[in-house]
């Protein structure tokens, strides 16, 4: 279907995603201490994080097929919707169980990504995929930038005296619950955007009925016997399980090895985040045009395989800026030890922006037009799997071995993803580097 007007919905979608991503990282900072208030232990509490990306795992493929038969406006509305319930619950949770509840509602209504995936690959033509799914890569980042940050500005003393004085007396109004609240209202306010602004990308003479009974794991098996999309789904299994390996450990790093406290680490991942969004939403667009989706995916796995591994010695690379740093003022304004972090995360995000957005390019490729939804949903699934179990084995080698053992293992977890792109079916590839 041509959407009348496909930058407009293009928009839209970006919204949907970049909400989603801002409600998410709102509750960052809340999750681990809410779950404390409760009596939760910290593995209890670490459960109660990884059981959102268990749900997405399990939820993403349903939602998928369910938008190829059904089309993706009903679905990502339906998602919306649940979201605002899944927040509104957990700010009002009186019981650890609710919150897991809540937690893990949330968790499958944000398996929605492959729907607006879908959607992207639904109003753009095939040359153009990439700077599409590159711009909604820009909204996972710039969610995960502003999201932390607004946890914190809703869940502060000032902004809760106010609410105190404001809210009526029947509502629960803690630090806990007032960003949960706020994320309950900004879904809200997306949800009537949507409705009344999102066309349908797909008519019904175009969609696929879908009876599918196989579990998400049986999927995942059946697309790993598929050739070209099988290879792809195990990249960005891998692709997702190292890096969510750094993203769970880098915390720990710089505390252990520079003495940063949430002040610096949030300097850090901001400029990570940003970095992470221009590549996606900016970058990604012309070098595709210049390289094409398959040469930039071999890239970015390339250069995160040496920086993953060189992230825990990056003072080794700081001590060949001496005269840089000289001319920064580190100390009061940036922490000491940033700029040799800044020397390997700067690539370690662009490689990583790179190896999102090409690989997700090259399942669109992979998959019919009737199966859009359901390919997408696979990767996804693979990506939320990796999440859930990437860092419980990082904080084991953190802590069994030694600091440096998980970014070196993320680096060798890269290497085979070299291999298994030389296996994509050489008309995909053809058609990415023309």
């Amino acid at each position: 279907m041509t959407v009348e007007n496909p930058r407009r919905a293009l928009g839209v979608v970006f919204l949907i995603v970049f909400v989603d991503l801002l409600g998410f990282g709102i509750l960052i900072p809340v999750i681990p201490l809410y779950a404390l208030s409760f009596g939760a232990t910290e593995f209890v509490g670490s459960l109660l994080i990884a059981s959102y990306s268990a749900m997405q795992f399990l939820a993403a493929p349903l939602l998928g097929r369910l938008s190829d038969a059904r089309g993706r406006r009903p679905v990502l509305l339906l998602s919306l919707t649940g979201s605002v319930i899944a927040w509104s619950l957990f700010g009002i949770a009186g019981s650890l169980a609710v919150l897991f509840a809540a937690r893990m509602l949330a968790g499958a209504m944000g398996g929605n990504i492959a729907t607006a995936q879908a959607y992207i690959a639904d109003i753009t033509p095939p040359e153009d995929r990439a700077k599409g799914l590159g711009l909604l890569g820009a909204a996972f980042g710039l969610g995960f930038v502003f999201g932390p940050a607004l946890g914190g500005f809703f869940a502060s003393g000032p902004v809760l005296a106010v609410a105190r004085d404001v809210l009526p007396a029947f509502v629960p109004v803690s630090e806990f619950s007032l960003p949960s609240f706020a994320a309950a209202v900004i879904t809200g306010l997306n949800l009537v955007v949507a409705f009344f602004v999102l066309p349908e990308s797909r008519p019904p003479e175009e969609r696929t009925a879908t009876a599918d009974r196989e579990s998400r794991l049986e999927q995942l098996v059946t697309a790993l016997r598929t050739h070209g999309l099988g290879a792809l789904v195990v990249s960005f299994f891998l692709a997702s399980f190292a890096f969510s390996a750094l993203e769970s450990q880098f915390i720990f790093l710089t505390n252990d090895q520079y003495g940063y406290g949430a002040t610096e680490n949030a300097i850090i991942l901001t400029y990570v985040g940003l970095v992470l969004a221009f590549v996606q939403g900016g970058l990604v667009g012309p070098l595709t045009d210049r390289f094409g989706e398959y040469r930039l995916a071999v890239g970015g796995v390339a250069i995160q395989v040496v920086m993953l591994a060189a992230v825990p010695f990056s003072p080794v690379f700081g001590s060949y800026i001496p005269s840089f740093g000289a001319l920064l003022p580190v100390g009061p304004v940036l922490p000491p030890g940033v700029l040799a972090l800044l020397v390997v995360m700067t690539p370690l995000s662009f490689g990583n922006a790179l190896t999102n957005v090409s690989l997700n390019t090259l399942v669109s490729r992979s998959a019919t037009d009737d199966e859009q939804g359901g390919a997408f949903g696979l990767t996804q699934s693979a990506g939320s799997l990796a999440r859930t179990f990437g860092p419980a084995l990082a904080g084991g080698l953190y802590t069994a071995i030694a600091f440096w053992v998980p970014f070196v293992v993320g680096g060798v977890l890269m290497i085979p993803i070299l291999l298994l792109l030389g296996t994509v079916d050489r008309e995909v590839i053809a058609a990415t580097t023309a």
